[in-house]
């Protein structure tokens, strides 16, 4: 089959390309047009490529001492230009460099053509920016991937001007590829094709902050005619999670409110007033119990949002050790104010990020939102009173005032911006694979490579 792009879109636009894991299968041909030879493989881009390389016997530009050496990695272009795709870091002191494996997306180092040039330059650091070079040689991927097969890969790294000057000149040094290995990224769709469920829990704030429901002016007020900000977002972001959840079923919890038969204060209880069973049937479900719960509760106190925290994030932990990518939980937090428990809540961020869950706040009402952006971790990394720092940045927080005039589909939009990122993330960093990729017997270079989040 053939695969067409337009001239104006870069290449890095994310496509479905049928290929050979040892990618013998791919000729690029022309500028805008792959050439696939053998559609009985599919894979889907994007895939990075994990180097390793050292030096033998380098040569020295220093007089006194031994060189600096860095390699730089460049992408020789159709039209001849060249493009910088990975420096590596600099070897200080050092005629043998072993560098850190490192990684560069097979779409920049060659287009996905195997046979275009790749040209690496080799060079002494000099502190003041005007590095010495040592040698450069050329290489394509498909000359790297004889590693796979037991050979020995390497270059001479030749100085042009050397080889002019000197007789015998043979190189200045050896480069030798030492490993390398070809990773799949996998995307959110991956996962949610490969059958990943979305489990969706919300948690509304019943605090007495909110006002008497009442009363028109609470945020509660349950109007006939006009949702009030608590459904508002709850619909908008229910109803696109819901999508993702073959059952449809939701989880529907409350915090901060008395409740019966004893009436006393409970931060983690079920709207649906049954504890074997929390779960409502879709959206429309949760609007029910929520409208259904108001009359029968009295608003109180604290705002404590941790008991909720810890109790998805066993869930999900629960769900984590299955070892594979079949549920990933998210819980909508519904609140109208400061967070009263925030030491605990931040420790529990910090030990739910190492679950396969995600949380989103929206705040309600015109309160003050500070903490819940130290909550968001967006202006730095959370962390727990002890100084204990989240695994991955799991939390999103939202003002429904922000939205007030926006559309549904705006404000879900914004709510759900991360998550796609941090389902990958969490994935990613436990090497699991979706449970049914387009082909799951690939040769073993296609294996999950574990990174950390940040990567």
């Amino acid at each position: 089959m053939d695969i067409w792009s337009s001239p104006s879109v870069p290449r890095s636009l994310m496509i479905s390309l049928p290929f050979p894991a040892t990618l013998t299968g791919l000729s690029h041909k022309g500028n805008d047009k792959i050439k696939i030879k053998d559609p009985c493989y599919k894979v889907h881009l994007p895939l990075h490529v994990i180097f390793a390389l050292y030096i033998q016997l380098l040569d020295t530009t220093d007089l006194f001492s031994k060189s600096d050496p860095f390699l730089e990695i460049y992408r020789v272009n159709d039209d001849q230009s060249e493009q910088l795709v990975h420096r590596t870091e600099v070897i200080k002191n050092n005629l043998n460099p072993v560098w850190e494996p490192f990684k560069v997306s097979l779409i920049s180092l060659c287009s996905c053509d195997d046979e275009r040039k790749i040209k690496c330059l080799v060079w002494d650091y000099d502190s003041r920016g005007k590095h010495d070079f040592i040698g450069e040689f050329y290489a394509t991927f498909r000359e790297m991937q004889k590693i796979s097969s037991g050979n020995k890969v390497s270059w001479d790294c030749v100085n042009p001007k050397y080889k002019l000057k000197k007789r015998n000149y043979k190189n200045s040094g050896v480069v030798i590829l030492t490993d390398l290995k070809l990773h799949r990224v996998y995307s959110f769709l991956d996962y949610i094709m490969g059958g990943c469920q979305i489990h969706f829990t919300v948690a509304i704030d019943f605090t007495a902050s909110n006002g008497d429901p009442r009363n028109s002016c609470s945020l509660h007020y349950i109007n006939p005619y006009q949702p009030n900000e608590y459904l508002k977002a709850l619909i908008a972001v229910g109803e696109i999670c819901q999508d993702y959840d073959s059952d449809k079923r939701f989880s529907a919890l409350g915090f901060g409110a008395r409740i019966p038969p004893n009436y006393e204060v409970s931060h983690d209880f079920a709207i649906n007033f049954n504890p074997e069973d929390d779960e409502c049937e879709e959206i429309q479900g949760v609007v029910e119990a929520y409208q259904n719960c108001l009359p029968k509760i009295q608003l109180y106190g604290p705002t404590n949002v941790s008991p909720i925290i810890n109790r998805i994030a066993k869930l999900a932990a629960g769900d984590g050790n299955i070892k594979d990518a079949s549920r990933y939980h998210i819980l909508l937090i519904l609140t109208d104010g400061v967070v009263t428990d925030m030491a605990d809540t931040r420790e529990a961020i910090v030990r739910a990020s190492y679950q396969p869950l995600s949380i989103i706040i929206v705040g309600v009402g015109n309160a003050d939102f500070t903490d819940m952006q130290i909550l968001d971790g967006d202006d730095g990394v959370l962390r727990s009173p002890k100084g204990e720092s989240v695994l991955r940045d799991i939390v999103q927080f939202v003002p429904f005032r922000d939205f007030k005039t926006a559309s549904p589909a705006a404000l879900a939009k914004c709510v759900l911006a991360e998550v796609p990122k941090q389902v990958v993330e969490y994935y990613s960093h436990k090497a699991i694979s979706p449970m049914c990729p387009l082909r799951d017997t690939m040769t073993p270079i296609l294996t999950p490579f574990a990174t950390t989040p940040t990567e």
